[in-house]
């Protein structure tokens, strides 16, 4: 078929079926703009196509993932350890505890800086940073407009599926308490910087 034959999909449940075969196919995160274009549909086409899609995936063994401004096609986490033991892999190593709150930090305040990070948790995070940005699941997302333009660092899809997330949304709530000393820190170190 030529492109110029192409003809936009008439329904939200074309635009879904559609929607699936592209994400299927493309080896990670494809952003909105991608799919809008590809398939000569709105954004608020697209988003519905999105819905009906995660709607008809529910209960499955794939899940729609939504990043920022992008979305992929990913396995249910739930079925992770089949999924390694079909491909033969070996379990990948677990987290250490310093590992864990440093992602925590970076989950719920991003985007940090490394003294941001440092500032909470009271100790020098820089290798624990560096585990976590080779694992994939801690990126720079950006500079900091001040003095040295440090980094800023933020979570990556590949930590919504370690974790199980369709969306950084999907966190779960921190204890009040938790949550305002998280803040008060944060806040007097952006002051302080």
């Amino acid at each position: 078929m030529s492109e110029s034959r192409l003809t936009p999909p008439a329904t939200p449940a074309e635009l879904a079926t559609l929607l699936e075969a592209m994400l299927f196919v493309a080896d990670g995160v494809v952003p909105l703009e991608a799919l809008a274009e590809a398939s000569q549909c709105d954004a608020s086409a697209i988003d519905e196509g999105l819905a009906l899609l995660a709607a008809a995936l529910e209960g499955r063994g794939l899940r729609l993932q939504r990043t920022g401004s992008g979305v992929q096609l990913v396995t249910a986490p739930d079925l992770s350890l089949w999924i390694e033991r079909f491909l033969g892999l070996e379990l990948e190593s677990k987290l250490s505890t310093a590992a864990l709150e440093t992602l925590s930090i970076v989950a719920y305040g991003q985007p940090l800086t490394r003294a941001e990070i440092e500032a909470v948790r009271g100790v020098n995070s820089s290798g624990v940073l560096r585990t976590l940005i080779q694992r994939e699941l801690v990126e720079e997302v950006g500079r900091l407009e001040t003095v040295g333009h440090p980094y800023l660092y933020g979570t990556t899809a590949a930590f919504l599926q370690y974790f199980g997330l369709d969306s950084i949304d999907g966190l779960p709530p921190l204890e009040t308490e938790e949550q305002s000393s998280l803040l008060a820190t944060l806040e007097a170190e952006r002051m302080a910087g």
